[in-house]
């Protein structure tokens, strides 16, 4: 089973953030997932700098995630004996983590600015969520509900973090691309949908995924876009998603020549069904 510990602060001189909301999404992600028994989720509250290591010890978690504020090079904010802000700073963050290195494999920082600090825990840690900018609450929670719903479908932390940015976009929000990643890439865990070396993706000619992509639902469409990583540069807005198919389609056979496999392996997933009719 692995262990999810959520640490959170909001210390008294700062903005209040719905971090409640946001802790009991994940734990209805993860209670309705299809791997729940997979996975357990321990909270605490407050975080003050001494609870930080302490909580890392008692619980040895597998994945570490933290919501509150985030102050760019100067740290993330905790709060002190009185409940007021305290920063912790870049530095000890990346040699704490350093001493759970073995533990630990995914962090997850939904605070503003906090791409300094994962890049920093990435020197210890092989997949580490940071933002590049101010994320408002709504996005942040958005990002946290699709991390941990395809988490719980059995994704990887590659494919969880993608989700997350889809479901920000999704919601109409324009800060899906606040959240990156830092990532060592390790073996694929299991899927949904597996592909074999052996199995034939059919069909792969231009004008079969080109209707393939037509006949997606808008949801699915989308979530092609994104997983593909399509270049919003080469996306018509406000435009039909038969139009939009076709500069997918275009986009795909630039990026990859006429086989356009990748495109075949993306759409599988996204909606087996359509490619094995």
């Amino acid at each position: 089973m692995e262990k999810i510990l959520i640490l959170t602060a909001n210390p008294k001189n700062t903005d209040k953030l719905r971090l409640d909301e946001e802790v009991r999404e994940i734990q209805v992600s993860l209670e309705l997932a299809k791997k729940r028994e997979q996975f357990e989720v321990v909270s605490r509250w407050a975080l003050r700098v001494d609870d930080l290591p302490r909580a890392l010890l008692a619980h040895e978690p597998k994945i570490v995630h933290f919501s509150g504020h985030g102050a760019g090079e100067n740290g993330l904010a905790v709060e002190n004996s009185s409940g007021k802000i305290q920063l912790v700073s870049t530095e000890s963050l990346a040699g704490l983590f350093e001493l759970f290195k073995d533990k630990i494999d995914c962090v997850v920082l939904n605070a503003c600015y906090s791409e300094t600090q994962a890049e920093a825990i990435h020197q210890h840690i092989d997949c580490v969520v940071g933002m590049n900018k101010a994320i408002g609450d709504r996005a942040a929670i958005k990002f946290a509900v699709g991390f941990y719903d395809a988490l719980g479908a059995g994704k990887s932390y590659t494919d969880a973090y993608k989700f997350g940015c889809n479901a920000i976009r999704l919601e109409g929000i324009s800060e899906s691309l606040t959240p990156v990643i830092k990532i060592r890439e390790q073996p694929e865990q299991s899927k949904d949908v597996s592909i074999t070396q052996t199995e034939v993706i059919s069909p792969v000619e231009p004008i079969a995924l080109l209707n393939l992509l037509k006949a997606l639902l808008p949801s699915q469409f989308e979530n092609v876009v994104f997983l593909y990583d399509v270049d919003p540069a080469y996306l018509s807005l406000g435009t039909a998603q038969a139009q939009r198919a076709t500069e997918v389609v275009r986009y795909a056979k630039q990026q990859e020549g006429a086989a356009l496999t990748r495109l075949s392996k993306v759409i599988y997933e996204v909606a087996p069904h359509l490619l094995r009719s």
